[in-house]
């Protein structure tokens, strides 16, 4: 993801929650920054769930927010991404 769609992911959530900018800030780019780690450093197929429960886990580790804070703000930003990517696939050319 680029800076600009971290931003985008930021600002959606943090309208979308109660929380402060710079918090919301931290956790999602703690969180995507393991993803995208987990991304180029395996070949590894998981699984929705199994994915986000590490991802919450690690970054509550990475930035000692409670859960609940953490599940919320990646919960938010998860859908978010569901949301981009199924504008991404409607506009994509259809394969004959």
């Amino acid at each position: 993801m680029t800076d600009q769609e971290i931003n985008r992911a930021i600002q959606y959530v943090t309208a979308s929650t109660s929380y402060g900018r710079d918090t919301v800030a931290g956790i999602i780019q703690t969180g995507l920054g393991e993803l995208e780690a987990l991304a180029t450093s395996t070949h590894q197929t998981f699984e929705r769930d199994a994915l986000m429960e590490y991802v919450c886990r690690w970054t509550m580790r990475r930035t000692g927010h409670p859960e609940p804070l953490v599940r919320e703000i990646l919960g938010c930003a998860g859908r978010w991404l569901d949301q981009m990517c199924d504008l991404v696939l409607k506009d994509a050319p259809k394969e004959a």
